[in-house]
């Protein structure tokens, strides 16, 4: 499969599923509505209990000297601040919870039509899918998770031993430091794509190894793995629909630009753009997914050559059959 076929695909795919934005764009409502009923609602009757009077933090020159104090405001409101960060945590886990069953009901959906080519959204297979790839994409996510904060500390790591490595050359020679800080800056920022990348791409093919094999976390990982190695041009067809999606999103943050310069209507105008803009953003997101699980079918699923089928004994019956048409043909021709 080329990559416009994959891309193609990919497009029709979102186009006969396109509830699936529509089920994007409700949790993002429900998100912000949930933010408004675990963090709002204890935040507003923690400053009832506690009896904080906002009027204090009304002038800029308060805020800034309390941050400079932290600890005394933190000794004094402990209990309040116990109770906002114990809702704010809750709320990311119930956030993130929802956006791995809700993602994983729409890549199942996706794998679905892929697979057995079916038409039209089906809110009964949504379900399905996400009840089924629920617990292994928590426990991939969990995993990625782990590995981009490793290789985030390693990246840490390696710009430290840059900057050491430079702030040496200029004690030595301020043309030397040049060349160094330029060549090291370019190198680290390679890596940095390179590494953010390939571990995006481990992350799209192993959920494409979930949905159509359901493997494991780990397995997962490695299946995908191997499969950019069988197939490098995988890596590259992410690669360029990564830089697509990063070129469309820059361009709409341009166009929303104007809008800060009209001062009221613009203000009005901004949030049905922001609400268009987040569909056609989660549109073209769906569409990659779609096209990676496209072209991973293609090369790696439906290439697979039938195991051939091995004849078993016959059954008694077969055999006594087979036995009496030989002894009649045998007959036939003795006559």
């Amino acid at each position: 499969m080329t990559y416009l076929e994959a891309i193609k695909d990919g497009f029709r795919l979102v186009n006969r599923n396109w509830q699936l934005v529509l089920i994007q764009i409700s949790m993002v409502f429900i998100s912000s509505i949930g933010f408004f009923i675990i963090v709002g609602i204890p935040l507003a009757i923690a400053f009832i209990i506690f009896g904080i009077d906002l009027t204090g933090f009304a002038d800029i020159r308060d805020i800034f000297g309390i941050l400079r104090g932290p600890s005394d405001l933190l000794s004094k409101y402990l209990g309040l601040f116990l109770i906002v960060l114990s809702s704010f945590l809750f709320y990311i886990i119930m956030v993130a919870l929802l956006g791995i069953y809700i993602f994983g009901g729409a890549v199942g959906v996706i794998g679905r039509s892929i697979r057995e080519g079916t038409r039209g959204f089906n809110i009964r297979i949504f379900f399905e899918e996400a009840k089924r790839l629920f617990f292994h994409l928590l426990g991939f996510t969990s995993v990625i998770g782990i590995i981009f904060i490793i290789a985030a500390f390693a990246l840490g790591v390696l710009g430290g031993g840059i900057a050491a490595v430079v702030s040496f050359a200029q004690s030595q020679d301020s043309t030397l430091a040049l060349f160094f800080g330029t060549f090291f800056s370019l190198l680290l920022i390679i890596i940095a794509l390179v590494l953010i990348l390939g571990i995006l791409s481990i992350t799209l093919y192993g959920i494409a190894s979930i949905v159509f094999k359901d493997t494991g976390s780990l397995k997962s990982i490695r299946e995908a793995v191997n499969y950019l190695v069988r197939h490098p041009n995988a890596f590259w067809l992410y690669a360029m629909l990564f830089t697509g999606y990063l070129m469309a999103s820059f361009l709409i943050i341009l166009l929303s630009y104007p809008f800060t310069l009209i001062p009221i209507i613009g203000t009005i105008l901004s949030f049905p753009y922001q609400l268009i803009s987040y569909a056609f953003e989660t549109y073209l997101g769906l569409t990659i997914i779609a096209a990676i699980l496209t072209y991973y079918y293609s090369t790696e699923i439906s290439v697979r050559p039938a195991e051939p089928v091995t004849e078993g004994p016959a059954a008694p019956g077969e055999e006594e059959e087979k036995s009496a048409q030989d002894a009649e043909l045998n007959s036939n021709a003795q006559e």
